[in-house]
């Protein structure tokens, strides 16, 4: 867990160093202005809860993917690039690479929880980050991503 809190707090961090030196142009990724974007971060670094939106381990995000109610199952979301994810995915996983999360809101559900996961942890919690500052309340990451999936014996989806 520490490991996952330090590549976490890096990854925030080279976030916030990209935005201070290449600030984001207003006709790309974002119409926030940099003062309110900065608020913004500032805000979710200052409120991270103690699970870090984190989904923990395989069991429980196989809970979450299989809940009774069907309006309330994860959307799960492979945020590698899609010559990684055609090699193999959780199954019933869409592909929207973390680049594009932005240009792609319209495909992440806000009303049912979202779970993001990647190959080390790495790129699933930029886009945690990226969609909670967005205020995406209902998302989190999966930080044993494919790998720890692997590890469990889980099947994959090509």
């Amino acid at each position: 867990m520490k490991n996952l809190f330090l590549r976490l707090l890096l990854g925030i961090l080279s976030f916030i160093c990209i935005l201070a030196i290449a600030p984001i142009p207003v006709a790309s990724a974002s119409s926030i202005p940099q003062a309110q974007l900065s608020e913004a971060i500032d805000h979710f670094l200052t409120s991270l809860p103690s699970d870090y939106y984190t989904i923990a381990n395989t069991e429980a995000l196989k809970n979450i993917i299989k809940n009774d109610n069907a309006a309330f199952n994860a959307e799960l979301i492979d945020v590698r690039q899609p010559s990684e994810y055609n090699s193999g995915h959780i199954p019933n996983a869409i592909n929207i690479p973390l680049q594009t999360l932005i240009a792609n809101l319209d495909k992440i559900p806000q009303d049912r929880p979202v779970v993001l996961y990647c190959t080390t942890g790495y790129r699933s919690a930029m886009g945690v980050m990226t969609l909670q500052i967005l205020g995406r309340t209902n998302v989190h990451g999966f930080p044993p991503s494919i790998q720890g999936w692997k590890a469990a014996g889980e099947p994959l989806q090509k």
